[in-house]
Parts: structure tokens; C-alpha cells; sequence
């Protein structure tokens, strides 16, 4: 796959993030705060090594489950919907 384009992630938030999913969106917010969003840009996510792909990959599943997790528990319960 081919890096991003280089605009696409800015600090001002740049217009292309919005073509991103949330999960493709969260891998280069991570990325970014590993600092290897700069060796994301020039090489892609297929230059980044095992060890920095997987703790990009690791950080987003646990951001998924917090979310998930997060999301469950303000979700109102079947009981409390019912008459």
C-alpha cells in the first residue's frame, strides 16, 4: 500500500482525515504519538518494523475496547427502557 498523502495528517487537522475511518484515523493519531508519523509519511506503514507496527496495532485495539467498553456503559439497559 501506498503512504498516505503527505497532507493528510496535519496538526490543524487537515481536510483529508475526513476520508479516513475512525479506525484507519486512530492508527495515525497513534502513529503520530509514537513519533513515526514522519517514517509513515516517507515509507508507509509497510517500512514500519514488526515491533512499531504491532505497538501501533496494539494501542488502537485497546482504544477500540475502551471505547467499546465506554459506549456500553452509558448505553441505557433494555429494563430501564421498558414502561
Amino acid at each position: 500500500m501506498n503512504p498516505p498523502p503527505l497532507g493528510i495528517l496535519t496538526e490543524k487537522g487537515g481536510s483529508g482525515m475526513q476520508r479516513l475511518s475512525q479506525e484507519e484515523r486512530m492508527k495515525y493519531e497513534v502513529a503520530r504519538e509514537l513519533g513515526l508519523l514522519p517514517k509513515l509519511k516517507s515509507v508507509g506503514w509497510a517500512g514500519l518494523s514488526t515491533a512499531e507496527s504491532g505497538r501501533v496495532g496494539g494501542l488502537v485495539g485497546a482504544r477500540l475496547r475502551q471505547n467499546r467498553k465506554d459506549q456500553a456503559c452509558t448505553a441505557p439497559s433494555p429494563k430501564s427502557m421498558t414502561p
